[in-house]
């Protein structure tokens, strides 16, 4: 529990979620009764189904939960608010509902982190197709080959992770990120989220 709100906290943080005039995610104000002029920030969440939407109203932004429309957010910022929702709260069902509203479904990035909710979620072999999808799109996208061959560790099939393990070491060196964590993973043989 804990370790979900700190997390939750943390993806308010990066995407910037504070209102500073007292709304809630649903848009009323969460001052109490004869709370005079103090406001304190609070950390805006929205339901499932539901995404952080971004707008300027006389010229202050505003930030409101809305309902998931097919081209009411754009594909970076349901891409951001999605590998938040993956990689900070583990809420990996809830992160694929917005990748399905993203337009360009042929982004390695998106299939990336499409195939790192699938496989977080168990569903390993659909995590590995995604990883597969943006790897023949851009084989230079390290990150996906460190998070496939993070699945193939999970799968027991360490003879694949260092196939992956090598392609990153060709494109980016032993020294990059990619390359120590899938090292990592490999020598212990487990995944840490």
């Amino acid at each position: 529990m804990m370790k979900s709100m700190i997390a939750t906290a943390l993806m308010t943080l990066a995407l910037g979620l504070f209102s500073t005039e007292g709304m809630t995610a649903g848009g009323g104000s969460s001052g109490g009764s004869g709370s005079g002029g103090t406001t304190s920030p609070k950390k805006m969440m929205c339901k499932k189904g539901e995404a952080i939407k971004t707008s300027t109203v006389n010229g202050k932004t505003v930030k409101k939960c809305v309902k998931l429309q097919v081209g009411l957010l754009t594909d970076d910022e349901l891409y951001d608010q999605a590998r938040l929702l993956a990689k900070e709260d583990q809420e990996y069902d809830w992160a694929l509902t917005l990748f399905d509203y993203v337009q360009n479904k042929q982004d390695p990035k998106v299939l990336n982190y499409q195939g790192y909710s699938n496989r977080k979620a168990g569903r390993l072999e659909t995590g590995i197709a995604f990883y597969e999808k943006a790897l023949a799109i851009d084989p230079n996208y390290v990150l996906a080959r460190e998070y496939l061959g993070e699945g193939y560790v999970v799968a027991g099939r360490t003879d694949l992770a260092m196939l992956q393990l090598n392609e990153i070491k060709t494109r980016c060196g032993a020294g990059c990120e990619e390359y120590q964590d899938l090292a990592k993973a490999i020598s212990q043989g487990t995944v840490v989220n």
